[in-house]
């Protein structure tokens, strides 16, 4: 598309509004972790076409619509994903589940809709235990992205950090798929981390640190992960990030992380996306909404929905046509080879 026009890519989007029927197999299932005779059959859950039609056109795709937005990448709620729950068969039955779905929303609403999938992680649990998983949603589903929780404990931090070789067999995957990975944890279980308000923002903050205090990009060079909510505290303590890399003798971050490590646009007010645009190379940010998730409310000073992020890219001051093309389409398109690939393929 021109730097006009350009398709409006939204990069985070999640299945918060599945059929009811998806989360009573699920509370079947955690009910059954007590006691076996209650675990579900997956072959008990039915969910029709028609459910995930209306499911989608009553809210994200009425949404998408209404605010201008062309594409998606779509995965299962993440909140929902709740990998400390149950054991490793528990979530790999609960990933597989919510994967399936996603993909059938990309099949019945093909140019509004690609997946990125939900991987099977549970607590000391090896990551070579997710890519069977990856592969068939990339391989079968023609998913684009995979979501990485890098605290599967749920608020608990259990897990190596993410510069560890703990988690090397899933960054080979990517490599070899050439997919990059949305850095995103799920349901906090601690009560000192409200989920969406702490323990997200927490988390995003805290994987660009450990991306920092380590050597990572130089065993994966062409790794990319997408640190969602604007950055967490990133951009706004560009200062602090810079000036710790220097304390540690690291390169400079254009070169130590950026080329590696993008951010999203899920900020919702206008001086923050200011603040992303004016602090972070516009290079390293791609559009997303996040639409239906932690704020679904209106903005009592605007009137707007405060995850109506399209209107604050588009009321950057500082930003020309170029570059809000790069933010809407061009980034999205680089950052992630096969969706790229399947839009050429539809001459798009």
């Amino acid at each position: 598309m021109s730097q006009q026009n350009p398709l409006i890519i939204d990069v985070h989007g999640h299945y918060t509004t599945a059929p009811k029927a998806l989360e009573e197999w699920r509370n079947r299932q955690i009910a059954g972790i007590k006691d076996p005779h209650l675990v579900p059959k997956v072959s008990e859950l039915k969910i029709s076409d028609d459910e995930l039609r209306e499911s989608i056109e009553s809210n994200q795709l009425k949404l998408m619509r209404e605010r201008g937005s062309d594409l998606t990448i779509f995965s299962p709620r993440a909140s929902f994903m709740a990998h400390h729950i149950g054991d490793l068969q528990v979530s790999s039955t609960w990933a597989a589940i919510c994967n399936e779905l996603c993909y059938r929303v990309s099949k019945l609403f093909p140019e509004s809709f690609m997946g990125a999938a939900m991987l099977p992680q549970s607590p000391g649990a090896d990551p070579k235990t997710s890519l069977a998983e990856i592969d068939k949603c990339v391989n079968e589903y023609g998913f684009v992205a995979i979501n990485l929780n890098p605290d599967p404990s749920g608020g608990h931090w259990t897990s190596p950090p993410l510069s560890d070789r703990h988690w090397y067999p899933i960054y080979e995957k990517m490599v070899e798929l050439d997919i990059p990975a949305m850095i995103h944890v799920s349901t906090s279980c601690n009560a000192c981390f409200h989920t969406t308000g702490a323990h997200y923002l927490n988390a995003d903050t805290t994987a660009f640190m450990q991306c920092l205090t380590s050597d990572l990009f130089k065993d994966f060079p062409t790794l990319r992960f997408l640190i969602p909510h604007g950055g967490g505290a990133v951009p706004y303590h560009w200062g602090r990030f810079r000036g710790l890399a220097q304390e540690l003798k690291k390169p400079l971050l254009s070169e130590h992380l950026m080329n590696n490590i993008f951010f999203d646009t899920c900020v919702y007010h206008q001086p923050g996306i200011n603040l992303l645009t004016e602090v972070i190379d516009v290079k390293n940010i791609l559009f997303a909404s996040e639409m239906i998730g932690a704020v679904r409310g209106i903005d009592p000073q605007t009137g707007h929905y405060f995850d109506d992020t399209k209107r604050y890219i588009l009321s950057t001051p500082h930003l020309n046509d170029e570059q809000r093309y790069q933010v809407f389409e061009g980034n999205a398109r680089r950052v992630f080879p096969r969706l790229d690939a399947a839009l050429k393929a539809r001459s798009l």
